[in-house]
């Protein structure tokens, strides 16, 4: 359907008009094949074959993701087989590897990119930065993309909840003509809430931008620095992470999502309106110059660049894996992991049985 959103007529394809039925014949005669089974490959595999659909997995044999495989149900020598295997076996391939594990991967993929075959991704980077990851798909498959507006295990426990995550869809490249009506299958398939049109370049450039920004760079170092004035300030830890984050994640953000800003705004007291009012534009104009400064590493390939050469590392994992602790460590996620076993959903447990240092 055809949709105004602010200036603009979008076209918007919900599960009304493109039913789980329509998805599951149009690709009655197709395998579906999972490469990679990491952060996307979990919740697509199993949301798919949940929905009837013909679905292998391809995985690199005995790493921690073979294993989950496992315990998730695929079955080895059934529905559960090495990369090379599953490329071979698959009409459609998901090529859910990292980012790094496409490029590595790509020259055995290509092998068996045999004609009319389909090519799907889940993110726009290996074929948008084509000239830095390697990847030069063959002229005579179908490429599409189908993005989840959500990290995977988001997919999976929405799917399970019987409700949706949205996504994003686009074509690169339609040798059969088909291409369009395998996207959304797919993405119906997938448990999509509603699909909306972008392209491969604009995927990718505002799925960096975002993860840099609003949606996880940018709210850790607000977190980090309000929590940090706070802290010096001379407020507890408890009250400094309440006011940062828990207040936030639990109270306000539900309301953001349910009805919008504004809503959200005239529901809270007078002194929060008029301070958040007040304060809003000069945190934006604050900020503009630094995201103005992300887009353009974003799309001048810059950014692209230096994550494919850290992630090439060869002692990148543990470099990550301590980047990772020491975010674990620090006072405010510390603090964090206390005040969430103190939520009534939570296992209870008490303040003195732990230590902030």
């Amino acid at each position: 359907m055809k949709i105004k959103l602010g200036p603009i007529e979008e076209t918007i394809i919900t599960r009304e008009e493109f039913p789980l039925s329509k998805a599951r014949k149009n690709l009655n005669k197709e395998t579906i094949s999972i490469l990679g089974y990491g952060v996307q490959g979990p919740g697509q595999s199993l949301n798919l074959k949940d929905n009837g659909f013909q679905v292998i997995v391809g995985q690199r044999k005995n790493s921690l993701s073979w294993k989950k495989a496992l315990e998730d149900g695929w079955i080895e020598g059934k529905n559960l087989f090495s990369l090379e295997e599953a490329s071979e076996k698959g009409t459609v391939l998901m090529y859910l590897l990292s980012d790094a594990g496409q490029i590595s991967f790509w020259p055995t993929l290509k092998k068996n990119l045999t004609e009319g075959k389909s090519l799907y991704f889940s993110h726009g980077f290996g074929l948008t930065f084509c000239e830095k990851t390697k990847i030069f798909p063959p002229k005579n498959i179908d490429i599409f993309l189908v993005a989840p507006k959500g990290s995977g295990t988001s997919l999976r426990r929405l799917f399970k909840q019987g409700k949706g995550i949205n996504s994003s869809y686009a074509i690169y490249q339609d040798y059969t003509g088909k291409s369009l009506e395998k996207a959304i299958s797919i993405g119906i398939g997938i448990g999509s809430g509603y699909l909306f049109e972008t392209s491969f370049k604009n995927e990718v450039y505002s799925d960096l931008v975002g993860e840099r920004g609003a949606l996880m760079g940018a709210i850790q170092g607000i977190f980090a620095a309000q929590y940090h004035v706070l802290r010096e300030q001379g407020h507890s830890p408890s009250e400094s992470f309440n006011e940062t984050v828990e207040e936030l994640t639990q109270s306000l953000m539900p309301l953001v999502s349910e009805k919008g800003m504004d809503w959200m705004y005239s529901n809270c007291s007078t002194t929060a309106q008029r301070g958040a009012l007040d304060w809003w534009k000069i945190f934006r104009d604050a900020t503009f110059p630094v995201f103005r400064k992300l887009y353009k590493e974003v799309s001048s390939g810059k950014e692209a660049k230096r994550i494919i050469d850290s992630n090439s590392h060869i002692d990148y994992r543990i470099k990550l894996k301590k980047e990772l602790q020491n975010l674990k460590n620090s006072e405010l996620w510390k603090v964090g992991k206390i005040i969430r076993s103190l939520r009534p959903e939570e296992k209870k447990c008490s303040l003195d049985q732990k230590k902030i240092d």
